[in-house]
């Protein structure tokens, strides 16, 4: 509207200035003609007046002729000069007081009765321009006065034709702003027939077919967030179908797995046929790669049941790459591969136990994508305050198309000459770096990767720095892992699993009770004359009944003759979370089946010197 007004008043304002200029000036133009006129009429009649008088002199009647014009309205001064130019007469004019603008005229006074007309003498006479420059400036008032309600008048006038012009436009405006707030149907007024009339036909057609095109997009929408929300739903209810199968399937997919374990080690125990111990070499490590196939899925269900419990403490990084040297520096060693720990002072605040995981799954992915050359594993303080750990390997690198989901589940990548990367002799599920992932999360951090193919690759994470502290010294004697003498009540509803348990513990010089269920392991506990040292007992037994129960009335069969408390050691493949907690709850350690006999002897000493500390 402003714009419209302002185009409709332009032209008014310089029309009207355009002719206020002209006419002021003609009439500037024309008033000073007049005065000249009117001063060549003074002293044309000054000078035929005062021509006798000059002739002969006449002073007092040249000075009554001066004052007589002097009397003349508009004239400011009259002075009458002879030929020699004296002035012999010189009187001022009504309008001569306090008049600035005047206009002079000169006259020659002649004598026309003489031949040749000589100069008698002149007339000067001043007429005042006053009144002049007053009716100039009154005209000039009337001219801006009549300027400025002409421009009133126009901008009036010019507001409403903008007014009349803009409505229509203003109500497209605010009917595409409504479109554009998703208002369901627009229609906008026909005012007329001109082209704002066209304009607004065509934006109601345009508006009614956004509107369909819109209702018939909601629709489509609508049923994809149906079908997406249904999809969604299928799939979650697929993963957690998948959690708890493996939660579920985990204790009896582990249990022939654990006793498998348990008589593998048994065979080798006085054997000497070198024939017979390559047979159990390669049973044993056919047991390893089941086993570590399974804790692969163990590890991703305890994850994904949220099984895992975070428990953050202090503690040296060193510790940690001491322990996964012991771990793999003997299987590097047997392929050929060297296993770099770069020693480090810095702490770190993190689980130990996830951060171990974490580490032992990255330098066992490298060692088994590696062929030649080795892997290092160092520790670098940033200036943020973290501390970056990052994992070398020299293998066969990963392709860029794969490097997005190598941390996938189930995701393998194949070698580029069509064989694996395998060194050894167990192959993954693809699981380790998708564990490696998970734990990483719960840690707050990520896992970062940079690759080249054929160069090898590289595995970083960061973790929280904090300032070294002051170590306990360990004790100067270990206890030896020395279980001979130790009396031991074992508790498992798998008769394959005691038996190969109970001849495993023989093996060690272990006194060695076996039970089923609760009743035999309190008939087991009358039969001996004083508490085990230990006991060994599966959390899920048959018929529903939990290790945890079992403890218990064994606890009380004990404290009613006053014995003192005996030690405890769960060994289960139970995954599900409200399991597990119960575990917790009891604070009792906990092993998860296959159990190596390396991780259960060291296991039961654990168990053995706790228990005797906290009665000591």
């Amino acid at each position: 509207m402003q714009r419209l007004a302002l185009v409709a008043l332009v032209p008014t304002l310089v029309t009207a200035t355009l002719l206020v200029a002209m006419l002021t000036q003609h009439q500037l133009a024309s008033l000073r003609s007049m005065a000249q006129n009117t001063a060549d009429a003074i002293a044309t009649q000054a000078a035929s007046v005062t021509a006798a008088p000059l002739r002969d002199m006449q002073r007092r009647e040249l000075v009554r002729i001066a004052e007589s014009i002097g009397e003349l309205p508009h004239v400011a001064r009259v002075q009458i000069r002879a030929a020699d130019g004296e002035i012999l007469a010189d009187e001022l004019g009504r309008s001569g007081v306090n008049n600035t603008e005047t206009l002079t005229v000169m006259r020659d006074v002649v004598d026309t009765d003489q031949p040749g007309h000589p100069v008698l003498g002149s007339v000067m006479v001043d007429v005042s321009l006053s009144d002049a420059i007053a009716a100039q400036h009154a005209s000039l008032q009337h001219a801006l006065i009549a300027l400025l309600v002409s421009l009133l008048v126009a901008a009036v006038i010019g507001w409403q034709a903008a007014r009349w012009i803009s409505a229509p436009l203003r109500r497209l405006v605010a009917a595409v702003h409504q479109l554009g707030r998703g208002d369901r149907h627009v229609e906008v007024e026909v005012t007329d027939q001109s082209e704002i009339g066209e304009l607004q036909r065509g934006f109601n057609s345009a508006a009614l077919a956004l509107f369909d095109v819109q209702r018939g997009m909601e629709k489509e929408i609508e049923h994809a967030t149906v079908e997406l929300a249904r999809k969604n739903a299928a799939l979650e209810a697929a993963s957690v179908a998948k959690a708890r199968f493996l939660a579920a399937a985990s204790h009896d997919l582990r249990q022939p797995l654990y006793a498998l374990t348990l008589f593998s080690s048994s065979l080798a125990v006085d054997e000497r046929d070198p024939v017979r111990l390559d047979r159990i070499a390669h049973i044993q490590e056919c047991v390893e790669a089941l086993d570590h196939l399974f804790s692969e899925l163990l590890d991703l269900s305890r994850l994904e049941t949220g099984a895992m419990q975070i428990e953050i403490t202090e503690f040296p990084l060193d510790q940690v790459f001491e322990e996964v040297s012991r771990n793999f520096r003997m299987i590097a060693e047997q392929h050929g591969l060297r296993l770099i720990m770069r020693a480090t002072n810095l702490w770190v605040r993190s689980d130990h136990t996830m951060l171990a995981r974490i580490l032992n799954n990255l330098v066992s992915n490298a060692l088994r994508y590696t062929s030649k050359g080795g892997v290092l594993v160092v520790a670098r303080r940033r200036g943020d305050g973290t501390v970056r750990v990052d994992v070398w390997d020299t293998g066969s690198g990963i392709a860029p198309e794969h490097q997005a989901r190598v941390f996938d589940e189930f995701y393998r990548v194949e070698c580029q000459n069509g064989g694996e990367h395998d060194t050894g002799p167990r192959r993954g599920l693809g699981l380790g770096l998708a564990t490696v992932q998970r734990l990483a999360e719960l840690l707050d951090t990520q896992v970062q990767l940079q690759s080249n193919p054929g160069r090898g690759s590289v595995f970083s994470f960061h973790l929280p720095e904090v300032p070294p502290q002051a170590l306990s010294s360990p004790p100067a004697d270990e206890t030896p892992l020395d279980v001979s003498g130790m009396r031991v009540l074992v508790v498992d509803d798998e008769p394959a699993i005691l038996s190969g348990i109970r001849y495993l513990l023989r093996s060690w010089g272990c006194e060695v009770a076996v039970a089923e269920d609760r009743v035999q392991a309190l008939q087991a506990a009358e039969e001996w004359p004083a508490p085990p040292d230990i006991v060994i007992s599966d959390l899920r037994l048959r018929d529903g009944e939990s290790g945890l129960d079992v403890l218990a009335a064994l606890d009380q069969h004990y404290e009613r003759d006053g014995n003192a408390p005996f030690s405890r050691l769960l060994i289960t493949g139970e995954t599900r979370s409200d399991r597990l907690r119960e575990i917790m709850a009891a604070k009792i350690p906990v092993l998860y089946k296959p159990v190596s006999p390396e991780q259960l002897k060291e296991a039961m000493m654990v168990a053995w010197n706790a228990a005797h500390a906290t009665v000591a």
